[in-house]
C-alpha cells in the first residue's frame, strides 16, 4: 500500500514523552521547527509505576494544543501515541473527544504473534467509529525475530495479519536500539547500525518481506551533539535509503533538519522520475538514455523507483541543481 504520498510523509518522527508538561506549549511556539511528525510516548520512556500520570498529562497536552489551534496558526505535526498495551487506543481514543482529531494514529511497540491480533482489533474498531483513518505504526523489535529458527515464519505471519488493516499500516518501523540491546551493542557516532551484522541481517529480512507492500521506516539516532554526529547521521541515513529505510525515528530537534534534507531529492532524479512516470506506454522502447546522457532509464525497471521517487520529492523537496 505504500502508492500514496501519505506513507512517506512521516519523516522525521521525534520521539517524547508523554509525561513532557511542556509539550503543548513546544508545538505552539514551534520550538521544533516544522517538518517533523511527533510521537507521544507512553511505553519505554515512561516508568511503570506512572503510567496513569503520564495517560493524563497526555490528555491534558493534545488539549491544549487543540485549544490552542482555536485561536493561531502553527505548525501541527502528525501526532501519534506510543501505547504500552493495546486497550489504550480505545480508552485514551475515548477521553480525547473533540481533540482526537489531532490524533494520527499509534504506534505499537514490540509488535509480534502474541498480541498482534489484540492490537489490530482495536485499530479497526476505532476505524469503525472514527471520521478519518487513524493509522497504525509497528514496531519490529521483539527478541522473537532474532531467532534464525523461527524468524521468516514470524514476519510473514505477521504481514499476513496486517493485511486486513493494510491501508491504515502508515509505516513498519524497526526497533534498532531495542534488537542492538539484544547482543550488548551500541554503535559510536563514527559507526552505522549497518556494520552490525546480526541486527542488518534482522532489518534485511524485513525489508525482504515488507518492503514491496509498505514503507519502513529508518531505526533511531542517539546522537545530537558532540563530534562527529552529524557526519555519522547523514552517513546512516545514505546507508538507510540504500537499505530499503525512509524517514527516520529522531530522538532531539537538531537530528530534524538532517533528516530532512538527506531525504531530498535531487533534481536530475526528480527529472528522471518524471520522464519515466509519463513514458508513453504505446511507443516501440522501453528504454531510453535520460536527458543528460548518464544513464538509461528503463519503463518496466524503474517504475517504482520513479513513483517512490515523486513521492519522496512531494514530502522533503528538491536539491536544485548547481551549474
Amino acid at each position: 500500500m505504500n502508492n500514496k504520498a501519505i506513507y512517506y510523509s512521516v519523516g522525521p518522527l521525534l520521539y517524547c514523552p508523554a509525561d513532557k508538561t511542556s509539550i503543548a506549549d513546544s508545538i505552539r511556539s514551534q520550538r521544533f521547527g516544522s517538518g517533523y511528525s511527533l510521537a507521544l510516548c507512553l511505553e519505554d520512556t515512561i516508568n511503570d509505576y506512572f503510567v496513569e500520570e503520564a495517560e493524563n498529562q497526555l490528555i491534558t497536552s493534545v488539549g491544549e494544543i487543540y485549544e490552542a489551534l482555536q485561536d493561531s496558526e502553527f505548525y501541527l505535526p502528525k501526532i501519534f501515541i506510543r501505547v504500552r498495551r493495546p486497550e489504550q487506543i480505545r480508552l485514551l481514543s475515548g477521553r480525547f473527544g473533540n481533540c482526537g482529531e489531532l490524533i494520527t494514529g499509534f504506534i505499537i511497540p514490540k509488535f509480534d504473534l502474541t498480541n498482534a491480533d489484540l492490537y489490530m482489533e482495536q485499530i479497526m474498531e476505532l476505524n469503525g467509529i472514527s471520521q478519518v483513518p487513524k493509522y497504525m505504526m509497528p514496531i519490529y523489535e521483539s527478541s522473537a525475530i532474532a531467532d534464525l529458527r523461527t524468524r521468516r515464519g514470524i514476519l510473514y505471519g505477521l504481514k499476513e495479519k496486517l493485511t486486513a488493516a493494510e491501508p491504515l499500516v502508515l509505516n513498519i518501523r524497526v526497533g534498532g536500539n531495542d534488537l542492538s540491546h539484544l547482543y550488548g551493542f551500541r554503535r559510536e557516532p563514527d559507526e552505522s547500525i549497518h556494520q552490525i551484522g546480526p541486527v542488518s541481517n534482522i532489518f534485511t529480512d524485513i525489508v525482504t518481506v515488507y518492503g514491496t507492500d509498505y514503507v519502513i521506516s529508518g531505526p533511531v539516532w542517539e546522537y545530537y551533539s558532540g563530534s562527529m554526529w552529524e557526519t555519522g547521521l547523514r552517513r546512516e541515513i545514505k546507508e538507510d535509503k540504500l537499505c530499503g529505510f525512509t524517514g527516520k525515528t529522531v530522538i532531539h530537534p537538531n537530528q530534524i533538519r538532517v533528516v530532512n534534507e538527506e531525504y531530498r531529492v535531487s533534481e536530475k532524479n526528480y527529472k528522471d522520475a518524471l520522464s519515466i512516470m509519463n513514458w508513453n506506454s504505446k511507443e516501440d522502447s522501453y528504454v531510453s538514455g535520460n536527458r543528460d546522457g548518464e544513464r538509461m532509464n528503463e519503463y518496466k525497471t524503474h517504475l517504482n523507483w520513479a513513483r517512490k521517487t515523486c513521492f519522496l520529492a512531494e514530502t522533503f523537496g528538491i536539491i536544485p541543481r548547481t551549474v
